[in-house]
C-alpha cells in the first residue's frame, strides 16, 4: 500500500510538474501599441484595433494589446521608429515620411501620380518590402504591416483650381516627397504631423494641408477650410505607412505566438488596411458635402496636360538621388508598376 502511494504521489509530482511547465509557457504578453491618431480616428478604430483584437482572439488571451493612441506613452510622430526599436513601445504605427530619408526606397509609392489605387499599392508595397527593404532599410524592426491612404488632395481656405492658384500659398505636406511636390507646384511647403495640423490652419500658420479625406473628419478639416481640390485616376500623392513591432519581443515569443503575430500580418493585412483607409474616403468627403464646401474635381486630362508635367521632373531627380544611395531607383519605380498591375489582374 504504502509502494502504491509513492508512485501515485510520484506521478502527481510529474502532473503538477507538468501543469507547472503549461502555465509558464501559457503566460500572458501585453504589448504596448503607440501610434499619433486619436483613438476615435479611423486607422485606430478601423484598422490598428482590429488588429489587436485578432491578436488578442487568436491567442486564445495570451497575448494583450494595450492601445496608446494620440502619443500617450510621450515623444513625438517622427519618433516612433525609433520607439519601436529601442522598447518604449512594443508596437508602433506611424507615417514611414515623418523620418525624411531614412527609408528611402518607400518613396517609390509617394512619387506624383504614381497610385491609382490604394489595395494594389499597399500590395505592391509589401512585396517590394519583402525583397528590397526587409533586410535592408528595416532591418532593426519586425515589420508587420506596409500600406498606403488613398488619394491625396489638397483642402485649402481659398480655391485651388490650377497650380497658378497654389503660388505663395503655405501648405502642409506630410513628407519629404510631399514637400517637393509643393515645391514643384509653387506652394510653399511647411513640413508637420498630422496632428497639428487643425490648430495651425486655425491659427492661419497654413492656407491649406495635404491629406486624404478619411483623416478630415478626426482633425475637423471641412470646419476650418471650405475648399477641396481632388483628382481623377492617378493620386495626386499617396503616403506610405508601416505597422513594426519591436525585433527582440517579437523574436523572444513562444512559437505558437509568433504564429499568431505571423497570421495577423504581411501581405494580406497590408491589402486590408490599404484598402479600409481608402474606403473610408467616401463618408468623410460626404461630410465636406454636407456642410455646403466647395469640392473641385480636377479631370484626368487636365491633370495630364496642366499638373503632370509641373511635377515630371521629381522622377529624374529622385532615380538621381537613389542612384547616389546605392539604390537603382528606376527599377523600382518599374517593379512598383509591375506589382500594382499584377494586383489587378488578379481582381
Amino acid at each position: 500500500m504504502t509502494h502504491r502511494r509513492m508512485i501515485l504521489g510520484a506521478l502527481g509530482g510529474m502532473a503538477l510538474a507538468a501543469l507547472a511547465g503549461t502555465q509558464v509557457l501559457a503566460q500572458e504578453v501585453t504589448l504596448k501599441l503607440h501610434q499619433f491618431l486619436p483613438a476615435q480616428a479611423n486607422v485606430p478604430k478601423l484598422i490598428l484595433d482590429v488588429w489587436a483584437d485578432n491578436v488578442e482572439r487568436d491567442s486564445a488571451g495570451r497575448i494583450k494589446v494595450d492601445r496608446f493612441p494620440s502619443m500617450q506613452l510621450g515623444g513625438a510622430p517622427p519618433e516612433l521608429l525609433d520607439q519601436a526599436i529601442d522598447g518604449v513601445a512594443d508596437v508602433i504605427w506611424t507615417v514611414v515620411g515623418y523620418t525624411p530619408g531614412r527609408f528611402p526606397s518607400t518613396e517609390v509609392l509617394e512619387l506624383p501620380f504614381m497610385v491609382s489605387d490604394a489595395r494594389a499599392a499597399s500590395y505592391a508595397y509589401w512585396k517590394l518590402f519583402d525583397a528590397h527593404m526587409k533586410d535592408t532599410e528595416f532591418k532593426d524592426v519586425h515589420v508587420l504591416g506596409t500600406w498606403v491612404h488613398g488619394p491625396g488632395l489638397f483642402h485649402t481656405a481659398d480655391p485651388v483650381e490650377t497650380p497658378a492658384d497654389l503660388q505663395g500659398m503655405k501648405i502642409r505636406g506630410a513628407s519629404r516627397m510631399v514637400n517637393t511636390l509643393l515645391e514643384k507646384l509653387g506652394a510653399e511647403p511647411v513640413g508637420m504631423p498630422v496632428p497639428a495640423v487643425p490648430e495651425a490652419l486655425s491659427k492661419g500658420v497654413i492656407d491649406g494641408a495635404t491629406i486624404p479625406w478619411e483623416v478630415t473628419g478626426s482633425l475637423k478639416v471641412p470646419e476650418l477650410v471650405g475648399n477641396h481640390t481632388e483628382f481623377e485616376g492617378p493620386a495626386l500623392y499617396n503616403v506610405t505607412f508601416v505597422l513594426a513591432m519591436n525585433k527582440g519581443v517579437y523574436e523572444a515569443l513562444p512559437d505558437d505566438l509568433k504564429a499568431v503575430i505571423d497570421q495577423n500580418s504581411g501581405l494580406e493585412f497590408s491589402v486590408f488596411a490599404g484598402g479600409v483607409q481608402s474606403d473610408a474616403d467616401a463618408p468623410a468627403r460626404q461630410v465636406a458635402v454636407d456642410r455646403g464646401n466647395t469640392i473641385i474635381t480636377i479631370s484626368k486630362d487636365e491633370a495630364a496636360q496642366t499638373w503632370l508635367p509641373l511635377v515630371q521632373p521629381i522622377y529624374a531627380s529622385w532615380v538621381a538621388e537613389m542612384h547616389g544611395k546605392g539604390i537603382d531607383g528606376q527599377a523600382l519605380i518599374d517593379e512598383a508598376r509591375a506589382l500594382m498591375d499584377e494586383y489587378q489582374a488578379k481582381q
